[in-house]
């Protein structure tokens, strides 16, 4: 990589973030797309373009040659897989390429011992660096410890993220959250903790962000359950069954919580509790001053009548994607390793390079 070119850029696997991500490393001029990567053979050869919804052809053929990937001699590769494989980032990783994924990897903490450790030396070999995000978790703990930045005696600081996913019910991302579970049922806040185990590499971010290098964390998991039966799209729940989850990964400092990640997931208005969902996101820092952010997300559209479920549900995979695309400059430029923001520059638009 010199200062005097575009950042070649590979796409690995063209789902929806997938699609995102293409679009905003099309929409930078010093990032360059030169390869894509597919699981599927159906479709190898066809351009980016066709897989991803873009209008415009883009001249990138998907393929499942990843030696052939390897040979464009790409700076990063946006890994968008919904799971990690840790074969495939230690290949890439030890080949010398940079990597940014949204696969539910920040930190590597709830990778097993030797997983981490291959892709550490991985990245000692290559001498490239793996950087995870997302928007939560991910850019929503950057944007905390931003927040913290101008306090004195801070206290406590939390990241909230409160939705109703009525609309997205079958979406994959909550098959492991057991909705429409018994009330009741053993083991299922066990189940929720290991199936959102990436906000605890979330939680460790913020930790780190905040100075904390070695956090010890703390999961806590509360249901509410369904007043009728609600037909749900991909996800029919039955009366008296799970349809609300709140989840809450704490910071702890000698057994006090001094940070948390707390997120509200509801199926509906149809609830046996009064809580409430504020439809996005709030970091509130206990300290002095005390501090509260709202980040509310809009689409870009001048009438509101014309946004489609479709559009809601991109937005979403959207503001997942970008973070990480926005990442490739100053993870292409940082010390070997896995890394997060704790490590990095505050990567943004830059808006120098758009096209």
């Amino acid at each position: 990589m010199t200062e005097d070119r575009p950042m070649r850029v590979v796409q690995w696997t063209t789902g929806n973030i997938a699609r995102q991500a293409v679009r905003a490393v099309l929409g930078r001029a010093d990032l360059e797309l030169v390869g894509a990567y597919a699981h599927s053979a159906d479709k190898e050869g066809r351009d980016v373009a066709d897989l991803c919804g873009l209008d415009a052809a883009t001249g990138i053929t998907a393929t499942g040659d990843v030696d052939a990937l390897l040979a464009l001699e790409p700076d990063c590769v946006v890994y968008a897989p919904l799971h990690p494989d840790v074969g495939e980032l230690v290949r890439l990783l030890g080949a010398g390429v940079n990597v940014v994924t949204t696969s539910e990897l920040l930190t590597g903490r709830c990778l097993d011992v030797g997983e981490r450790e291959r892709i550490e030396d991985a990245c000692a070999t290559g001498g490239a660096t793996l950087f995870g995000t997302g928007m939560n978790p991910g850019w929503a703990q950057l944007l905390a410890g931003v927040a913290a930045g101008i306090g004195q005696r801070v206290r406590h600081v939390t990241v909230s993220e409160s939705v109703d996913v009525s609309l997205f019910a079958g979406d994959a991302n909550f098959d492991a959250f057991g909705w429409g579970r018994p009330a009741g049922d053993p083991g299922h806040a066990a189940d929720v903790e290991a199936a959102t185990r990436t906000f605890s590499e979330g939680a460790e971010v913020l930790a780190r962000i905040l100075g904390i290098d070695d956090p010890e964390l703390r999961c806590t998991v509360a249901f509410a359950h369904a007043t009728a039966d609600l037909d749900l799209p991909g996800r029919p729940i039955a009366a008296g069954t799970v349809a609300g989850i709140d989840l809450r990964w704490e910071v702890l400092i000698d057994g006090r919580a001094v940070a948390e990640l707390h997120s509200r997931f509801v199926m509906g208005k149809d609830l046996d509790t009064g809580w409430t969902v504020d439809h996005g996101y709030r970091i509130d820092v206990d300290g002095d001053p005390r501090i509260t952010l709202r980040v509310e997300i809009w689409p870009d559209l001048d009438d509101l009548s014309a946004l489609t479920v479709e559009e809601m549900h991109a937005i979403g995979m959207r503001i997942s994607a970008t973070p990480a695309v926005n990442a490739i400059p100053a993870v292409c430029r940082a010390a070997p390793g896995i890394r997060s923001y704790a490590d990095l520059p505050v990567p943004s638009a830059n808006l120098g390079a758009g096209r």
